[in-house]
């Protein structure tokens, strides 16, 4: 799934493990959901579009991806 994590993280500056611990996950979760390898739990996802304060369907793009 397409998403702006890696966009976002680097635009405040924060490596892909500061990323995880604040998010409660791993820096190799973190780079498989930023590669497109791993699509997140809805509260995964969740978290990353509170830490990020928007929308998940503005962090994630669930219309331009095949669900699985």
């Amino acid at each position: 799934m397409k998403n702006q994590v890696k966009h976002l993280r680097e635009s405040r500056g924060l490596t892909q493990k500061e990323l995880g611990d604040a998010v409660g996950v791993s820096r190799q979760a973190i780079h498989a959901i930023e590669t497109g390898k791993f699509d997140p739990s809805i509260w995964l996802a969740y978290d990353l579009a509170v830490f990020f304060a928007m929308p998940i369907e503005a962090l994630f793009d669930f219309e331009g991806s095949c669900r699985k």
